[in-house]
């Protein structure tokens, strides 16, 4: 057993060697890449090839060629090293958080409360490279385009581990200068005189949902702008263009700063979306996903 674990070091250093020689194109350059002479560079190929019964290298005083066998063996030296390489690092991940992070955040969100976050997990965290990216848009976690992606609402059905890192409640706002200059609704119905802006995604008819005497019901509304993120209805609320149904998150300092103010809180159903960090799991999920989520779920 211990001669094959020494034979298999001499040929994975004999691969590295190999391609040192051809990225740094002659046995000298190799050989102070590698603190080798060039004679033992020499000696080395030539025990290559010996062992493969073939000539790999063409030598001349000038320049080093490959020959068709070099070719071949040299792509497969690359692969096998760079197949080493990444089983080396996801066993090292296993143990002390590092590499590269993708996080996908729905932008607001991302923007208003992820982002604010990352210099303090950089801070605990400094071999991790965090590579995030907000978008609205749903990218696959499953196959790969992100390590972590925050998600809001009801989950499908999938493969993906879910961890439930808060909620958000539904707050219907207006400012105080545009319910100044057009009333302040007191009924859900109200709601039909004024400029209501929604969404520009999920619904084709857009509906606000209401509880009255404990039953809940849905209100049509119309208006003349819509955005697909609700920090920009609440941007659009604030300078007075109408009234919108958005995550309290989002306009928080708005409401803090009174630029906004809750409309129809007697009416609100009380609902709320839940807020999921989704990941590949199981038992081989790499430490700078799994602190991730942890510091997640711990700030958020």
């Amino acid at each position: 057993m211990e001669a094959k674990m020494r034979g298999g070091a001499d040929r994975a250093h004999a691969l590295a060697l190999f391609a040192a020689i051809v990225e740094h194109g002659s046995f000298s350059a190799a050989g102070r890449a590698l603190d080798m002479s060039p004679s033992a560079v020499s000696r080395a190929v030539d025990r290559i090839e010996a062992r493969l019964g073939v000539r790999l290298l063409l030598r001349s005083t000038r320049a080093l060629s490959l020959t068709a066998e070099g070719q071949a063996y040299l792509l497969a030296a690359r692969r096998i090293l760079t197949d080493l390489d990444d089983a080396e690092q996801a066993i090292a991940d296993q143990g002390a958080p590092r590499g590269r992070l993708r996080v996908s955040a729905a932008f607001s969100h991302g923007r208003l409360c992820v982002v604010p976050l990352l210099r303090r997990f950089a801070e605990l965290y400094p071999h991790v490279l965090i590579d995030i990216a907000l978008t609205d848009t749903l990218v696959d976690v499953a196959s790969g385009e992100a390590d972590v992606a925050v998600r809001f609402g009801p989950l499908p059905d999938s493969s993906l581990t879910a961890r439930k890192l808060g909620e958000t409640r539904r707050v219907i706002i207006a400012s105080p200068d545009y319910l100044a200059r057009h009333g302040t609704p007191q009924q859900p119905e109200d709601l039909h005189r004024h400029n209501c802006m929604n969404f520009n995604f999920r619904r084709a008819e857009p509906v606000w949902p209401f509880r009255r005497d404990g039953t809940e019901f849905a209100l049509s509304v119309r208006g003349n702008v819509e955005a697909n993120n609700g920090e920009t209805l609440g941007q659009l609320a604030a300078l007075g263009m109408g009234i919108a149904r958005v995550g309290s998150f989002g306009v928080a300092g708005e409401l803090a700063r009174g630029e906004l103010v809750p409309v129809l809180e007697a009416f609100n159903p009380g609902d709320v979306e839940s807020i999921h960090a989704v990941f590949v799991g199981g038992a081989s999920v790499p430490a700078r996903i799994r602190v991730f989520v942890d510091f997640l779920a711990a700030n958020l």
